[in-house]
């Protein structure tokens, strides 16, 4: 996957504190996979490092695997946000995609990084990805959004939140 972004822009027109940097096909619907950090990493590790100049915190939406970790402390950031499209699309018929999380998750933190997650997080599979201890952060949009429609914003997030809390509960 390409990284299409303009990092002048974000850097100095949008005042960001914090960004993740998530690759992107110009025809794709939503994001189907974590940036590739195999080979040549100039131009992500260019955008890390000009982000960082300017203030930002820099996060690295990458994939659930050890080695992709490993390249993404390489390239000094604080966090990583794991996707987790496949225990998305898998979590009904095997917790296979959820252990690989959980396995990813701490050896992100071991790795000494801030762990998010996120991308087609549902009411209905949120709780045990949130029940991973080494997962700070879950980013969930769609969904809350969507649920919003027929509840509200306000009702739509407080069930959200009631499912994490819930799930983080000793």
């Amino acid at each position: 996957m390409r990284l299409y972004v303009n990092i002048d822009h974000v850097a100095t027109v949008r005042e960001a504190r914090r960004t993740t940097l998530v690759p992107e096909r110009r025809r794709e619907i939503t994001t189907e996979g974590g940036l590739a950090l195999g080979g040549a990493n100039r131009r992500i590790g260019t955008a890390v490092q000009r982000l960082t100049a300017a203030g930002i915190r820099v996060s690295l939406f990458i994939d659930p695997d050890v080695e992709t970790i490993d390249r993404a402390a390489a390239l000094g950031v604080p966090a990583v946000e794991l996707h987790t499209g496949r225990y998305a699309r898998s979590w009904r018929k095997s917790d296979a995609a959820l252990r690989a999380l959980g396995r990813a998750a701490a050896h992100a933190r071991a790795r000494g990084l801030a762990v998010h997650a996120g991308h087609g997080l549902t009411y209905d599979n949120v709780q045990p990805v949130a029940a991973i201890r080494d997962i700070e952060e879950l980013n969930i949009g769609h969904s809350i959004v969507s649920n919003a429609i027929f509840v509200g914003m306000e009702a739509a997030v407080r069930r959200m939140r009631q499912l994490v809390d819930e799930a983080r509960k000793p």
